[in-house]
């Protein structure tokens, strides 16, 4: 009897020791992050912060044979950051043991998850894609009981153009099919993840957990139903990646890791915003320093990606969010205003973990040769030594002229469609021009529509031009509806709400019965022409000719071996009569053309008529 006793009472002891490791652990680890990791990848190295108050005064062991290759503490000893070799270890709980005189005081679990078949080998978003742009906050608010939250500062206000207004992922969601006739391929939301800046949040690049979707969008597994919804739509989900800058509100900002986590001055000093420092033999190293340490605006402090520990945190970051939700690409926004050399680590090491996967760089620049220096395998940048490893970079330049292009109708020797047609003379210069993003608009610019004040015949133009053109189109929302809004008036202006996403709407232009009739002659042109657009490879891949805009007509052809594309663009205020003849190089082989729009055919070798400021895109026969 007393025997059971005592092995009763060692039982208890044994429980009470292990709820007090439990519950020490609780108090000891507010965060661990990666919060857990894949077996099999690439690189089997692994970064795992630990943050809790004093950690760093514990030694750290691990379970089940897995190699600890370096335990890091920094000055401050609220964390500790563990690198572990994965190598050989498969899919498994592990446990990291914390010991004080060689006593063990706590433990943490640690999951390695089995990854997805194929998972290295996904394929991304390319010219063969339509990119659909939105705000998420300002597209559609599927539940409305998210829209504040106790825990974060800024709540739900509609009538504030720089507010919270309640858009979230099940508004996105009940929307897909809506995406899926316009002609969209591809989906990119602006930053999904928790912003806690006290204003202003709406837009999300002021990040303050990079782990955890913002709940008044939803949950990480309501992203994930995301990315599963759209794939089940042969869609694509692009992820808005920000590796320059958090928000003032992180986690992290009241207890830095390290002093030099962020760009100090000390505090703060902002970005010179020229970028041209970054490549310019003739800079100064003030000048350069400033462009790429200075804070992009006061509210968002700049990361040090030249310290080892940032660096690996952003790029496991990364990397755990394209594991975990399935993802199919990134946009990464300010690229060229990073650690130069620490950015193209960080490309290099998401491409080498993922071969195929696109990442697209915001480089606002205003000179090809300046934005050619950032693609991948850059012959410029070779010449100063430099590979940035990016895929892709954003034709700004072309953007710049769509925005004024279609008021030159009286045409100069440098004046009207010229400038789209000397756009594209440079495209020499980048390594591949296929893999560049085309828009005419996006979150940050004026809206194409109020520029040209809903001119329906010029946005054809545009759009047409987008949509057989080299490179991935990219259109923003509302555009496909009219939606105007000026800049000038803040940023809120050029990211309204649209319209029928939110209960109580008067106009739901996400269904036929609600648009408008402009809405509607809006929508089905550019639907008409993006769903086109998914079936024809000769404007996906092919090569291009152009021919020297005449009288503000502009007249190229996108063909591969086996099919062929002809456009033409009259922005001319009266009909033009051309002479085919000067296109026999191109045509030599055809008879007729079929209008894709209206399904006219044409004799090829007939003068071809236009009528003013429209378009013709012929499929050659």
């Amino acid at each position: 009897m007393n025997q059971i006793k005592k092995i009763e009472k060692l039982l208890l002891l044994s429980i009470l020791f292990s709820c007090f490791i439990s519950l020490n652990s609780l108090a000891q680890i507010q965060r661990v992050e990666p919060p857990f990791w894949y077996a099999g990848m690439y690189n089997p190295e692994l970064q795992i912060l630990f943050y809790g108050k004093n950690i760093a005064e514990n030694e750290v062991a691990v379970s089940n044979a897995v190699a600890i290759k370096t335990i890091q503490k920094t000055e401050n000893p609220n964390y500790i950051f563990v690198t572990i070799d994965t190598k050989e270890i498969p899919a498994q709980e592990i446990v990291f043991s914390f010991s004080k005189n060689k006593k063990v005081v706590f433990t943490q679990k640690y999951a390695l998850k089995k990854r997805k078949a194929n998972s290295a080998s996904r394929k991304s978003y390319d010219a063969s894609d339509m990119i659909y742009l939105i705000m998420p906050d300002r597209f559609a608010n599927g539940n409305p009981n998210n829209d504040s939250q106790k825990a974060l500062a800024e709540k739900a206000n509609r009538s504030n153009s720089s507010g919270r207004h309640g858009g979230d992922i099940e508004g996105i969601i009940q929307n897909l099919d809506y995406m899926k006739e316009l002609g969209a391929t591809a989906l990119w939301p602006t930053p999904l993840c928790e912003d806690n800046d006290a204003q202003g949040s709406y837009h999300g690049y002021g990040q303050s957990d990079v782990y955890k979707i913002d709940p008044r969008y939803g949950t990480n597994e309501d992203y994930l139903k995301l990315s599963s919804e759209l794939h089940q739509r042969d869609m694509k989900l692009i992820m808005d990646y920000v590796t320059n800058h958090w928000g003032a509100a992180h986690w992290m900002m009241n207890d830095l890791p390290t002093y030099d986590w962020m760009h100090q001055f000390p505090g703060y000093a902002q970005t010179n915003y020229r970028m041209t420092t970054q490549f310019d033999p003739n800079a100064s190293q003030i000048d350069a320093k400033m462009c790429m340490d200075g804070w992009f605006v006061k509210s968002m402090p700049d990361l040090n990606q030249s310290n080892p520990l940032v660096l690996n945190y952003l790029t496991q970051n990364a990397i755990w969010w394209i594991e975990y939700a399935d993802l199919d690409g990134f946009r990464v926004d300010t690229y060229s205003y990073n650690d130069k050399e620490g950015i193209a680590k960080w490309t290099k090491a998401i491409t080498d973990e993922y071969p195929n996967f696109n990442i697209v760089g915001e480089v606002w620049m205003h000179d090809q040769a300046q934005m050619a220096y950032w693609q991948k395998d850059s012959k410029l940048a070779a010449i100063q030594n430099y590979n940035s490893y990016l895929p892709s970079v954003m034709d700004f330049t072309l953007m710049e002229t769509m925005a004024n292009v279609f008021n030159q109708n009286q045409p100069t020797w440098d004046k009207g469609l010229i400038n789209v047609y000397d756009n594209f003379t440079n495209d020499f210069l980048y390594p591949n021009v296929n893999n560049i993003l085309t828009f005419v608009e996006n979150h940050d610019t004026q809206r194409f529509n109020e520029i040209y004040k809903k001119d329906f015949k010029k946005y054809k133009m545009a759009m047409t031009i987008l949509a057989t053109v080299r490179g991935i189109p990219q259109l923003y929302y509302g555009s496909e509806i009219g939606m105007a809004g000026n800049k000038n008036e803040g940023d809120g202006a050029i990211r309204l709400d649209f319209p029928g996403g939110w209960k109580g709407d008067t106009n739901n232009a996400f269904t036929k019965t609600g648009r408008t009739a402009e809405q509607q002659q809006f929508f089905d042109f550019t639907s008409q022409l993006f769903q086109w657009r998914k079936g024809n490879e000769a404007v996906h891949f092919g090569k291009m000719t152009h021919y020297i805009p005449e009288n503000n007509v502009y007249v190229y052809f996108r063909y591969t071996d086996k099919k062929t594309v002809m456009v033409v663009i009259n922005n001319a205020l009266t009909s033009q009569t051309l002479k085919t003849r000067r296109f026999l190089e191109n045509t030599k082989n055809f008879n007729f053309g079929k209008e894709v729009l209206t399904g006219k055919s044409i004799a090829l070798k007939e003068d071809l008529s236009i009528e003013a400021q429209s378009v013709l895109i012929f499929k050659l026969e």
